[in-house]
């Protein structure tokens, strides 16, 4: 048991490691997303900036400052717009100061030698350069062509398909950069150049340290961008896809945020996303590659970009329809779906419908079966009372007979027979038990309902309700509707049970019907509602 806690323990222990680090990937990942959502924004930014520059040149009078200032706005366009940082060059020429013209001149040729390399005139670009005696240039502007110089072999051989001839012009790069190290002064630039030529000696490590040190110096953004550029061409030489893809995010960003358009990382970065098989995210970075390519008359980049798009495109394509294919299918299965969900609805409504009706029929039943109960218990209770009073009363009646059995016994004995005859004839010992008898049933009847005279009273008109007189306890009329509550209901029945006549029993009866406040056909089914 607790090596498989063990176990689990390390499982959850690496999803979360692999989890940490597939977010510290996504997130910038997700940055560049919302940089490209927003692009707008950053490109609106250059153009302030080149607005800015043009209205201080059409204030400037003075050539020098003129000069300066198209040499800004020419490093605004180059890598945003080619053409524009070509007539940049050209209106520059026009404005050579005086003093120094021919550093200026050999400057505008390499200006115009990297515009040229740009929108892919390798010849033209070429040939300037090949016009310019180096041996004239001072120490900024020898590293300025040696690094133009370096540019151009490397976008020829990026474009040059013969492997031979592709070397050869690699090996040109590698030695301009031998160039670049022995004439800069910027530490930062020359620590580049260095981590270039470690990494292409099979020494990426030396590179990384160099590199990671350089970052934490930099405080240009643009300067940051090339450091995670080779950051990235460092981590593809060591086949470490994932760091390559983070660091080339990284200078995409910059790249997008700074409003350049002229570009290696997002369409280096839609090939490493292709290999990883995000297409959607491959397809949206190189069409955002082509497009600024396009923009900025960037040839190589958009040569680069068209070589992979149709490859892109087909599996973008084919992704589309295959998601077309499934929502179709989705579509088809949730209307069917829908269809059996609207008949299982109108079939439960129905069930619900029959299942109302019959709760409430339950409902009816129930209370009508509670009303029977209660009912019965109540008759159940009646008939114990009375059941229990009239065996006692018989018990009393049995008892009563043999003593008077005996005490006419004793006068025939006696032999007197004037008193027997009389005794015989005499009502007052029926009298005497019919009285006692009615006085055993009222004290029972109210007993069980003990507000029957209020509640009866109710039933009637003010001037016809009936009240016992004193040491009585029911009237004779309330004692024929106490048998009517009871459930005796037939007048013979009752004018037996009182010992009065048919005719008397009726009259009561209509008598208090007609007196009754509600309908008169009701009153004695009112009568058994107490």
């Amino acid at each position: 048991m607790k090596k498989i806690f063990t176990f689990s323990l390390f499982l959850c222990l690496f999803s979360l490691s692999l989890y940490a680090q597939g977010k510290s990937y996504e997130s910038v990942i997700n940055e560049l997303d919302n940089v490209i959502y927003n692009k707008g924004k950053y490109l609106q930014n250059r153009e302030v900036r080149i607005s800015s520059i043009k209205d201080r040149i059409k204030n400037s009078y003075n050539k020098s400052d003129r000069y300066a200032l198209y040499d800004s706005l020419y490093t605004e366009y180059l890598h945003y717009q080619t053409d524009s940082a070509l007539s940049c060059v050209r209106i520059m020429s026009k404005l050579i100061p005086a003093a120094n013209s021919a550093a200026h001149e050999n400057e505008l040729k390499i200006m115009t030698s990297e515009v040229y390399s740009l929108m892919g005139m390798y010849n033209e670009a070429y040939e300037l350069l090949c016009s310019i005696d180096k041996s004239t240039l001072d120490r900024s502007l020898l590293n300025y062509y040696y690094r133009t110089l370096r540019a151009y072999y490397g976008w020829i051989a990026d474009y040059t398909t013969g492997t031979e001839e592709k070397k050869r012009y690699l090996l040109k790069t590698n030695q301009y950069r031998d160039s670049i190290i022995i004439t800069t002064d910027n530490k930062i630039d020359m620590g580049i150049v260095e981590a270039e030529q470690y990494t292409l000696k099979g020494r990426p490590d030396s590179a990384l340290v160099i590199l990671n040190s350089l970052i934490k110096q930099s405080s240009d953004r643009q300067q940051q961008a090339y450091i995670n550029y080779t950051i990235s061409e460092t981590y593809a030489a060591m086949d470490n896809i994932e760091k390559q893809i983070y660091f080339l995010a990284k200078t995409a960003i910059v790249d997008l945020e700074n409003g350049t358009r002229e570009y290696a990382s997002l369409q280096k970065l839609a090939e490493q996303m292709f290999e990883e098989g995000d297409i959607d995210r491959a397809y949206r970075y190189l069409s955002r590659s082509m497009e600024d390519a396009v923009s900025c008359n960037a040839r190589l980049r958009f040569i680069e970009v068209t070589k992979f798009f149709p490859i892109i495109d087909k599996a973008y394509k084919i992704k589309e329809d295959k998601a077309k294919f499934v929502s179709n299918i989705l579509l088809i299965s949730i209307s069917i779906l829908s269809i059996f969900l609207i008949a299982a609805i109108f079939y439960l409504y129905i069930w619900m419908k029959k299942l109302s009706v019959m709760r409430r029929n339950l409902s009816i039943a129930n209370k009508q079966l509670q009303a029977v109960n209660k009912e019965l218990e109540q008759t159940g209770h009646i008939k114990v009372v009375y059941i229990g009073r009239y065996l006692d009363k018989c018990v009393n009646y049995l008892d009563k007979i043999e003593q008077y059995r005996r005490s006419l016994a004793k006068l025939a004995m006696a032999s007197k027979m004037e008193e027997l005859f009389k005794a015989i004839k005499s009502e007052e010992f029926i009298k005497d038990e019919r009285k006692d008898f009615y006085n055993e049933f009222d004290k029972s009847f109210i007993e069980l309902f003990p507000n029957f005279i209020t509640k009866f009273n109710d039933l009637l008109m003010d001037d016809a309700k009936i009240y016992p007189k004193y040491g009585e306890i029911l009237t004779t009329e309330l004692r024929i509707f106490a048998l009517i509550r009871l459930g005796v209901t037939d007048s013979n029945s009752i004018a037996h049970f009182l010992g009065y006549s048919l005719a008397t029993i009726y009259n009561y009866r209509s008598k208090l019907r007609n007196k009754a406040k509600a309908s008169k056909d009701e009153f004695e089914d009112d009568v058994m509602k107490i």
